[in-house]
């Protein structure tokens, strides 16, 4: 690195080349990390060792470069791989064509947002050239990002750099003293803006947000989920390598898209439910991609045609740990949900419980009769008024419910600022999954030989089907364990 920061000892007439050297040393760095050299970068800029323009160019010219890099190996090297013949037992066309075209729709937004969540590049740049995102786009996107990104770190070098490097050129190293505060600045524009500005208009907020995240750690459930998968990923990865292959799991269940692993159409096996066991399964029906005006004239048909009435469900047809899940209560809601996804969706008739469970369910081909193997019991949280505290107040003061306050804060809206009445009792979450800050008990009390009966007679309707989870709405303990009484 001495040699990036002095001329000292060079051949006569090398000092002229110095400069675009160092930016192609520096763009060099890049391919191997990128922040560190656009920092360096800036920082010799701020010292007067580097031109601006010059630093500028190399840095932005090596970081677009590697996004590009990146995008013709997964294009020229990923995709074409998919066509042998191995590849096709693990992948399905019709899945990749799918997501191409959700790529296609979302891809500019994720190659934006990407350039400023760490960790989130890489795969998304690999998956704009598997998925053949258009090679024109992918470069106007990635390289307005690199610009704005390197620039903005560029800028603030600039701004700081002359008053930092005069304390300590007496260090003959300005250039570096620079990358400190620099280094901070990356930082809060990586995600610590939001709790800069909370700490200057509310330092109490901002403590008990601090305070509590730390808390966290010492509830397992509030965990990340990653921490919950890393363990269950090695083990898949141990019985794939034993069994000879990582898509084994889906032959599990045989009637359903990938064995119901990832990406299976929910609208395909709740019309196998409908039909085989009506009684007990909330109706549900699709509503197909289109533009927002047709999709609404498409709602309001099927919402007429089948007497829906509010509040009901809205949920993507192929999502994962309730994500995208909404309890639809007015027409404007409606209009909003449409508008935010183009996404197929699934529109289901809302079971109102009071109680929810997740019932496990697994039978072996060659047995007659499967079993049910774990009962998750499902409580909504909530938190009662007490005539002086606004909501947001309550939930920040539960003891549990301050965990996923944000979450609750959001989607609750402005009734946060309100203040309930003394007594009244506000449920904090309406759909029964842990996304959204449900609470996951063990549930195995609940079983009993009538309702094993009833849920293997349910299974047994769709064909291809051998192990799974049942989410059931039910009115009480008692007529749920007499296998009546839920959807």
């Amino acid at each position: 690195m001495n040699f990036l920061l002095h001329a000292g000892g060079l051949p006569l007439g090398f000092e002229q080349w110095l400069p675009p050297v160092q930016a192609a040393a520096l763009g060099g760095l890049t391919f191997v990390q990128e922040d560190i050299p656009a920092l360096a970068a800036a920082g010799l800029a701020a010292a007067h060792r580097l031109g601006w323009g010059t630093a500028f160019l190399g840095v932005f010219l090596g970081i677009w470069g590697g996004d590009a890099l990146l995008y013709l190996f997964a294009r020229r090297v990923g995709r074409p791989a998919l066509e042998r013949p191995w590849a096709r037992r693990f992948v399905r066309s019709d899945a990749v064509e799918r997501s191409e075209r959700w790529f296609a729709e979302r891809g500019t937004w994720l190659l934006l947002s990407s350039r400023f969540v760490p960790g989130t590049r890489l795969p998304t740049y690999l998956a704009a050239g598997f998925l053949r995102l258009p090679f024109s786009r992918f470069l106007l996107v990635t390289g307005g990002a690199v610009a704005l990104w390197t620039g903005g770190l560029f800028l603030m070098a600039r701004w700081l750099g002359p008053g930092l490097v005069q304390g300590a050129e007496r260090l003959n190293s300005g250039g570096w003293i620079v990358l400190p505060g620099i280094l901070l600045l990356v930082l809060l524009l990586r995600g610590g803006g939001r709790a800069a500005g909370w700490l200057v208009s509310n330092r109490r907020t901002l403590r008990r947000r601090a305070l509590t995240g730390l808390a966290r750690w010492g509830h397992w459930e509030f965990w990340p989920a990653w921490l919950f998968y890393l363990p269950v990923a090695l083990n898949y990865l141990r019985l794939a390598f034993r069994h000879g292959g990582l898509a084994v799991p889906t032959a599990a269940n045989p009637g359903i898209f990938s064995g119901g692993l990832v990406g299976e159409s929910k609208i395909a096996t709740l019309r196998d439910l409908q039909s085989s066991s009506p009684a007990f399964v909330a109706e549900a029906f699709l509503l197909e991609p289109a533009p927002l005006r047709e999709r609404e004239v498409a709602f309001d048909r099927l919402f007429e045609r089948q007497q829906f009435s509010y509040p009901f469900v809205l949920k993507p047809d192929v999502g994962q740990r309730g994500v995208g899940v909404k309890l639809i209560q007015s027409r404007e809601q409606v209009t909003a949900y449409l508008a935010g996804t183009e996404a197929a969706l699934v529109a289901q008739r809302y079971a109102p419980g009071p109680g929810e469970a997740g019932i496990f369910y697994y039978r072996f081909p060659s047995e007659t009769h499967g079993h049910i193997f774990a009962i998750t019991e499902k409580v909504f949280p909530e938190v009662t008024g007490d005539g002086v505290r606004t909501l947001e107040e309550l939930i920040w003061a539960d003891a549990r419910a301050r965990f996923m306050a944000g979450r609750y804060v959001e989607r609750l809206g402005d009734r946060c600022a309100g203040i309930p009445a003394a007594g009244d009792r506000i449920q904090l979450v309406q759909a029964g999954n842990h996304a959204q800050g449900c609470i996951f008990r063990d549930g195995m009390w609940l079983w009993s030989a009538e309702l094993e009966e009833r849920i293997d007679a349910i299974s047994k309707g769709v064909e291809g089907f051998f192990i799974g989870r049942y989410d059931l709405r039910f009115e009480s303990e008692a007529e749920l364990k007499q296998a009546r009484g839920f959807q």
